[in-house]
């Protein structure tokens, strides 16, 4: 069962990555709880997973995190689909048509290494402290990654694709939607799960602009009082949730192309 997993690009049954990857979480933790008993780093900078795991049960019970960590999710998956609802055409459009590439690219590529925390003061001075500005800073840190994404998405389908649609007869909407968006789609799909997860980092950026929910929030709280083990809690959340999503995204791919 394991074995093809110690050869080159070899691959192991779905039971045994998983059992690997449980184990490999579990060395990970021990070694952690021995260093923190141990003495080797001191509990205000790394508490003991024990210790988080205390203090998450805490936060659920008695802080509302659900309620907080449900705000968080909405505004991470408002950002998300409005980047991608408008990364997806915008990107295909760079790339199919050589005019809106090169009208664009140059944009995309200097806004897209302008650092997000630097952009919160203009952010704060353009949509206030409301939640327009939280979402507008988890969408500035996806869409224009996302539409480079789908533009390369969209440069690699073959040209042999594109000349056959045009031989037997096809426009340029069909040649676009039946072939090109078809051929495009595993990798699409893939990538959007990958800038989902970076909308996730911003969080902590977008949610420290005068909030008072969100998981963001709650760790910026913390940190004020040093309660370390809060804020590693919010941070194991954060990880939690991201981790389930990828699963389920990874799920839903194989489902989808199967022939992969």
């Amino acid at each position: 069962m394991f074995s093809n997993m110690f050869t080159f690009r070899g691959r192991g049954s779905p039971v045994a990555e998983f059992i690997v990857g449980v184990l490999a979480a579990a060395v990970l933790l021990v070694v952690w709880e021995l260093a923190a008993r141990l003495g080797v780093i001191k509990p205000q900078f790394l508490p003991s997973p024990t210790a988080v795991v205390a203090a998450l049960w805490r936060m659920l019970t008695t802080q509302s995190l659900l309620w907080h960590t449900a705000v968080s999710a909405g505004r991470v998956w408002s950002a998300f689909l409005i980047a991608a609802i408008m990364a997806v055409p915008i990107g295909i459009l760079m790339s199919s048509y050589r005019v809106v590439g090169a009208a664009l690219e140059p944009i995309v590529d200097f806004i897209r290494y302008l650092p997000v925390p630097a952009l919160v003061p203009l952010s704060i001075i353009w949509f206030g402290v409301g939640e327009t500005t939280k979402i507008f800073l988890l969408w500035l840190g996806t869409f224009f990654q996302l539409v480079l994404f789908v533009a390369d998405d969209m440069r690699r389908v073959p040209n042999e694709y594109v000349e056959a649609a045009r031989t037997v007869g096809a426009n340029s909407r069909q040649v676009m939607v039946d072939v090109a968006l078809r051929a495009m789609a595993p990798s699409l799909v893939d990538n959007l799960r990958i800038t989902l997860g970076w909308c996730w980092t911003y969080l902590i950026i977008a949610e420290i602009v005068a909030a008072d929910s969100g998981i963001g929030y709650v760790i910026w709280s913390a940190r004020r009082f040093v309660k370390t083990p809060e804020v590693m809690a919010g941070v194991v959340v954060i990880g939690l949730i991201g981790l389930l999503t990828d699963q389920i995204l990874r799920y839903v791919h194989r489902r989808l192309f199967r022939y992969l």
